[in-house]
């Protein structure tokens, strides 16, 4: 997605800011794993669906800066006394 240049919002009620679509070439996303006190597991993955570079704006150590868009996967396992009662 070459030449791909829009306006976007750089975070919530912030003002809108010229940015390149950056395509993702290569990825691996792994699994954020967290045990409750309550024994339950919850496992997490964060799936980049787009990253934007924010035109002549750049972090304080000089890297340009990114808008990176994403949806979470989540899943929960359960102890059996936790579930809901099966009718």
């Amino acid at each position: 997605m070459p030449g791909v240049r829009r306006r976007i919002a750089v975070g919530p009620g912030g003002p809108s800011k010229d940015a390149d679509l950056i395509e993702v070439q290569q990825s691996s996303e792994q699994w954020n794993q967290y045990l409750l006190a309550d024994g339950s597991v919850i496992r997490l993955k964060a799936i980049v669906t787009e990253v934007w570079r924010i035109v002549d704006e750049y972090d304080a150590e000089d890297n340009p800066a990114y808008i990176v868009r994403s949806r979470n996967v989540v899943t929960v396992t359960a102890p059996d006394e936790l579930r809901k009662p099966q009718s």
